[in-house]
Parts: C-alpha cells; sequence; structure tokens
C-alpha cells in the first residue's frame, strides 16, 4: 500500500489531500493513501525516520523546504539551486529532494499565455522568492528585481541568482509601483500587506502571478486587473506543482482536468 502525505506547521490548511487522493482516484491507484501530518523543523528528521518502505514521497510546505534538502540523500537540480525542497522522493536509493514550485509557476503563467518573458520582478523574499527567480529564468528574463521591505534579510538571494546564472538585484518596497508598472511578470510571494502597492497601481502593462490562494481575488490581483493589467491567480501554480509531484511519486502523467474539479471544490468548502 503506498503512502504520501504532506508535511507543515501548521498543515491543516492544505489542500493537497484533496489534489492527490483525487489523482490517485482518477489513475486508478486504489492502494494509493495521502495524508496530512503536522511536523515543525526539530521534529522532521525524527518523523522521516520512522517511515518504512511502503512510503512513496512527501509533500513539504514551509518551514520545513530547506530542512528537508539538507536532510536528503539526493537533490535534483533545481532543488539544489533554489536552495529547497517542496518534494521529497522516497525509494531504495533513499531521499531525493525535489522542487516543484518552479514547475508550478512556470506552468501557471505558460497556461495564461506568458512563454517568454524579457523583465522580471519578484514581490518578497522568502523561500518562494527563490523558486520565482528560477521560474523567471526559465522563462527568459536574466535580471530580475526583487522587491523586499529589509535588502539585508533578503541579501541570501544574490548568491542563490547567480547559482542560477541571473544577475539578481534588491530594492525596497518603495520601489514596487514603479518597477511593477512596466515589467513583463511580477511574482508576489507576499502573503499579505501588499496595500501600499495596491493603492499605487495606476497602469500596469504586463502579467501578475500572486502565490495567494486563500482570498480569490486577492487584493492584489484585484487591483492589477483594474490597472488593465492580467493577473493569475496562487492556484493555478497550486495544481500544477501538485500535478508534477503526483507524476513524480507515481510515475504516471497526472490527471490535471481531475485535479482541478478537486481544487475548485476544496476552494469552495474552504471559502
Amino acid at each position: 500500500m503506498p503512502r504520501a502525505a504532506v508535511l507543515g506547521h501548521p498543515v491543516a490548511h492544505s489542500l493537497s489531500p484533496a489534489l492527490h487522493t483525487a489523482a490517485y482516484t482518477a489513475l486508478g491507484l486504489d492502494t494509493w493513501t495521502y495524508s496530512c501530518h503536522d511536523v515543525d523543523e526539530p521534529d522532521l528528521a525524527g518523523f522521516l525516520a520512522t517511515l518504512d518502505s511502503t512510503w512513496a514521497g512527501l509533500s513539504l510546505t514551509m518551514p520545513l523546504k530547506r530542512a528537508a534538502l539538507l536532510l536528503a540523500d539526493h537533490a535534483e537540480p533545481t532543488a539544489q539551486a533554489v536552495g529547497a525542497a517542496n518534494t521529497l522522493l522516497l525509494g531504495p536509493a533513499g531521499r531525493t529532494a525535489a522542487n516543484t514550485d518552479v514547475h508550478g509557476i512556470v506552468a501557471a503563467l505558460r497556461e495564461a499565455g506568458v512563454t517568454s518573458a524579457t523583465t522580471g520582478v519578484v514581490l518578497g523574499g522568502g523561500a518562494t522568492a527563490a523558486s520565482a527567480l528560477a521560474a523567471l529564468g526559465q522563462l527568459g528574463v536574466r535580471s530580475p528585481v526583487v522587491v523586499v521591505r529589509s535588502v539585508p534579510r533578503a541579501a541570501p538571494l544574490l548568491p542563490l541568482g547567480r547559482k542560477m546564472g541571473l544577475d539578481v538585484s534588491l530594492r525596497r518596497w518603495s520601489a514596487a509601483p514603479t518597477l511593477a508598472a512596466d515589467c513583463d511578470v511580477v511574482v508576489s510571494t507576499v502573503p499579505q500587506g501588499t496595500d501600499t502597492l495596491e493603492q499605487s497601481l495606476a497602469h500596469v502593462t504586463g502579467t501578475l502571478l500572486d502565490v495567494r490562494y486563500d482570498i480569490r481575488p486577492s487584493p492584489l490581483c484585484a487591483a492589477w486587473r483594474r490597472a488593465a493589467g492580467r493577473c493569475v491567480g496562487g492556484e493555478r501554480m497550486l495544481v500544477h506543482q501538485a500535478a508534477e509531484q503526483v507524476r513524480l511519486m507515481t510515475g504516471h502523467r497526472a490527471p490535471l482536468e481531475t485535479m482541478d474539479q478537486a481544487l475548485g471544490e476544496a476552494l469552495s468548502t474552504a471559502g
């Protein structure tokens, strides 16, 4: 009976069980199960030590993405470059760290018609920002700008960017309205507190991907659309990264249409 799960702290709000379980049903993987476990960073190593050979993989949310990479036996190139793993594949060869957040961002943007970009801005400097930088790099952005409230705290993104072949620059939050207004792609990794930017948007020309999906549309997405821009909600990134996890864990192409339906139902129930 192959097993998989999502880990994080807190994690009860996660929609991963709904997405993965729907995928297993559609694929006819009737013996597969997917559960949810509240695990904080200090407890991750102990939890991993309890897993037996029935476990196929784990989805990882905050605050476990960097810790999971350190506890892996192997790391796929994207996870290594980003410095964070949202997926652990478990098998005879040990633990393999992967990052499907990058895939999720790229797929969500391509779904919206963004197949390439020259200029890109990332709002926020946390773990998801590194994945956003990698995604922008895959779309063709070579000199992305990261806009943060604390430049010193975001400094680790500079060497990470160099590892990805990107010339990353850091700017303070006050520069966000000007930078966002004339940019091909903006990825917001900020969970909340974008009101100053929302109030400053007059006209934008590019596409925004806001990773938030707890409010649809997010306040930033709503303001972006009022300013004549195109916005992609975080639920699109969520379903695409989950679909890639299903593929990696099961070896089957994920049934995206079924997972889309499950996501809609879960979001409707949640809010």
